[in-house]
């Protein structure tokens, strides 16, 4: 199989890094190497470094992309690892069916999401992706294809699922779908005044839905700290559908507007972003009353943005995402909020949602409580002591980050957050001895090699 050099980075566009690169086309050529590491990558959306191998290869498995099978009694979807949620839903729509699980961007292969245990806005009903997983096939170091799932080699299954990519190349998926009568979401709008409010609303019993999320302005001050837009919404049936849809179920994917060049450095300063936050805000608030949306829009609003990375300049961004028990969410996270505000920095996109109970993939991310995401420019060197400050409080207050967003955490906070990481790098040494699957991320955190 042909090689090629070439730079990459994750979506976040830090780090940048030059690696050798192999596209295998078929199933049987996607082998690891005899000699040196592999990554597999999907379609290249983690955003820091967990998809980048500067010192070995990068598997390109984009055109892994087949269906193999589905089964429509239970609804399984056989599949190679390289297809894309795009392509799930947009053959099978129009069928009746919808991915249990999807993250805020259909444009992630299956291998990644099984890979970072990927969640979506209705973790708190149903868990994470690997929770819809049938079985998954992996191609060992030996060589050696092995097929996991729940139930058969169930420790090196829940390894794989959240795993980072680290125990082996996943080449094949069945994944469990929803049926659904219609291509279309009722969605719901609920403003809260503040914190307290913004997280009151997300355990409330009447408020809650099939999806729930919650858009948080972090640059509202006083009585305002906190404020947000509650997000709810669930499947339409055809009965609330209006009479005129005549194709309940027809799926359009609509052209993304592309973003052509990186923005420059000043676009989202804090004045920029406030300002936007406050007309967004009251825009949003406005939507009283239930109302019809695609899913498309309701699930992937920033996919309708081709190349939206670029918005934050050819520097780049970090996506900060944490977790904090419910037990101490409203301290944490007000502190975290606060330092924030104390830095001067802005978050374009800020994110709240609740999570339910704790997954079994050893180096899932999500544990039940809320979940915050920041997107923070790289703007100057002060960020990353800024995020470590950061880390301490979530640390401080018992929770985790998350591993597919990140592209700096110290490999000792890392260990602190996730308790059954040396359960996980057993697993991982028993397959892997030589250490064949690694990473930037996996390297930046020591996650290879035998446990010590």
């Amino acid at each position: 199989m042909r090689s090629k050099t070439m730079e990459i980075s994750g979506w976040g566009r830090y780090p940048r890094g030059v690696s050798r690169v192999v596209r295998p086309e078929r199933m049987k050529e996607a082998v690891p190497p005899r000699e040196g590491q592999v990554i597999a990558r999907g379609q290249g959306r983690s955003y820091g470094q967990a998809a980048m191998s500067a010192d070995g290869s990068v598997m390109l498995t984009e055109r892994l992309n087949r269906f193999l099978d589905f089964d429509d009694r239970p609804g399984v979807l056989r599949a190679e690892a390289g297809s894309t949620i795009a392509e799930v839903l947009e053959a099978f729509v129009p069928r009746g069916w919808f991915p249990a699980v999807t993250p805020g961007t259909k444009f992630v292969s299956l291998g990644g999401c099984v890979a970072a245990d990927v969640h979506g806005k209705n973790h708190h009903r149903v868990g994470t992706f690997g929770n819809h997983v049938e079985e998954i096939e992996l191609v060992l170091a030996d060589g050696q294809r092995k097929r996991c799932s729940p139930q058969q080699e169930k420790e090196l299954f829940w390894a794989t699922v959240g795993g980072m990519g680290l125990t082996g190349i996943i080449t094949e998926i069945a994944l469990r779908l929803i049926p659904i009568e219609t291509a279309s979401v009722i969605a719901q709008h609920h403003p809260a005044r503040n914190l307290d409010e913004s997280l009151e609303l997300l355990e409330k019993r009447e408020f809650d839905d099939e999806y729930t999320v919650a858009w948080l302005d972090c640059l509202a001050r006083g009585e305002s700290f906190g404020r947000s837009v509650l997000m709810r919404g669930h499947h339409a049936k055809i009965s609330e559908l209006p009479a005129e849809v005549k194709k309940p179920l027809e799926w359009e994917s609509a052209q993304p507007r592309n973003i052509p060049a990186s923005f420059p450095g000043w676009f989202l300063k804090p004045w920029g972003v406030s300002l936007f936050n406050r007309l967004y805000y009251f825009a949003q608030s406005k939507k009283k009353g239930p109302f019809v949306s695609s899913c498309e829009k309701f699930f992937y609003p920033l996919d309708r943005l081709g190349n939206w990375n670029r918005l934050y300049g050819r520097r780049g961004f970090v996506q900060y995402q944490c977790v904090v028990p419910s037990v101490h969410a409203r301290r944490g996270l007000r502190l975290i909020l606060e330092e924030l505000a104390r830095s001067g920095r802005a978050s374009f996109l800020t994110v709240l949602k609740r999570f339910g109970a704790e997954g079994q993939g050893l180096l899932s991310f999500p544990t039940e409580g809320f979940t915050l995401t920041l997107d923070l420019p790289m703007t100057d060197s002060g960020l990353f002591p800024f995020l470590d400050r950061l880390d301490e409080i979530v640390l401080e207050h018992g929770g985790r980050i998350y591993l597919a967003k990140d592209a700096r955490v110290k490999g000792e906070t890392f260990r602190a957050m996730y308790p059954r990481f040396a359960e996980w790098q057993l697993i991982k040494a028993a397959v892997d001895l030589s250490n064949c699957f690694s990473s930037d991320l996996a390297r930046l955190l020591a996650m290879g090699g035998a446990p010590t």
